[in-house]
């Protein structure tokens, strides 16, 4: 899969360190794989959730961080649209950002 934007993850670590290591494996494997469906997804990440329109919800740090992408299964494209606190993720809407 291509993942746009790795920079948004290292910015987002920069500030919350103890994220660094995780993100950087989730964005190893995102990288790697070649998912096609949802279950593609939920097979290797078993807590991933699917609020809609293509996004999926990702936790990183156990369940400290969350990371929204938008998934483009047919063109192999993983969009970051939100990494940030579980606080700060219960105030957006994950299926619209």
């Amino acid at each position: 899969m291509r993942v746009i934007a790795r920079s948004t993850l290292r910015e987002f670590w920069q500030t919350h360190p103890e994220a660094e290591e995780p993100l950087k494996a989730w964005y190893a494997e995102a990288k790697h794989a070649s998912w096609q469906t949802p279950q593609d997804i939920k097979n290797r990440y078993g807590s991933a959730s699917f609020p809609g329109n293509d996004r999926v919800v990702f936790n990183i740090c156990g369940k400290k961080h969350r990371l929204v992408a938008l998934v483009r299964y047919k063109f192999a494209v993983v969009y970051i649209r939100f990494i940030d606190t579980h606080d700060a993720y219960d105030k957006i809407d994950a299926k619209e950002i």
